[in-house]
């Protein structure tokens, strides 16, 4: 299925939360002074237009980074993902959006690598625009990201985020991303494994989050915003969730600082909410 366009969506309630945490992890991980891999299986265009085309249609990012992009009062970890769309507009003006390969790019070290995947041709074209002058530092490769991270896994430093965000179009992706990695951590034990998911009233999305509990890694982490109650029809995404395996100790922290933030300043009702679960050595 190639019908999905992330940019339909870009800079929503799920980016925000997804590049926030993104931005988290990659941090963490650069503090070392240790080269660090960014591997990412569903990389899409790489950065976006607010102004024209999809973006457009429901201007989505109106009630998310928009919400944000003025304000002075943003907790540090809202800072560090707001400053990585400031960089990306110096004028001042909320014209372009980072998708989850700018953002990396944007705060990574200039020596460490980026392996991105995306399987819809238009996309990937797009992809390899946005990074032409990159060298060697960034290679994408047209493909299922699900079939292609095995190639990478583990990478040369023994250091990776690999982040996994397909669009859940296909039932079967809940599956692949359980299978997925289940076979990394095979490969890769000690890699940070970050899964996108929406959420749904979808028995396919409920039956994931145990299973993803179940995997032999040393700790996990899940957070989720809610932006608004289920509807009453049980259609339609409420907000959308990150599962982190082999997490870093410093975030449960930082998710409690920030996610109570989000929910009041991205929140559309009442009913807006948050989870924040830990498990395992974490």
């Amino acid at each position: 299925m190639l019908s999905y366009r992330h940019a339909f969506h870009a800079g929503n309630h799920a980016d925000v939360l997804k590049h926030l945490i993104e931005i988290e992890l990659l941090n963490y991980l650069g503090q070392k002074d240790k080269p660090y891999w960014y591997i990412d299986t569903h990389a899409g265009a790489g950065a976006y237009s607010l102004t024209e085309g999809y973006a457009t249609k429901n201007a989505e990012f109106e009630t998310g980074i928009a919400r944000l992009w003025q304000r002075d009062d943003l907790p540090e970890a809202v800072r560090n993902y707001v400053d990585v769309v400031r960089r990306m507009n110096p004028d001042g003006e909320l014209k372009f959006y980072p998708g989850s390969p700018w953002c990396a790019a944007d705060v990574m070290p200039k020596s460490d690598k980026l392996r991105l995947f995306e399987l819809h041709p238009s996309d990937a074209q797009i992809l390899q625009d946005n990074f032409s002058g990159s060298g060697r530092r960034v290679q994408i490769q047209q493909a299922n990201g699900f079939d292609g991270i095995k190639a990478v896994l583990p990478p040369p430093p023994r250091r990776a985020l690999v982040l996994i965000d397909p669009p859940y179009e296909d039932k079967r992706d809940y599956h692949n991303v359980v299978t997925a990695l289940k076979e990394g951590l095979k490969r890769f034990a000690t890699g940070v494994y970050a899964v996108w998911y929406p959420c749904l009233q979808r028995a396919e999305m409920k039956e994931m989050i145990p299973e993803l509990k179940k995997l032999p890694a040393k700790s996990w982490l899940r957070a989720e915003l809610h932006v608004q109650g289920p509807s009453a029809d049980g259609f339609g995404m409420h907000g959308s969730g990150i599962f982190i395996l082999n997490a870093p100790w410093t975030l449960p922290k930082t998710l409690n600082e920030t996610l109570p933030y989000l929910v009041q300043h991205l929140g559309l009702d009442a009913k807006a909410s948050f989870i924040l679960e830990t498990g395992g050595d974490l």
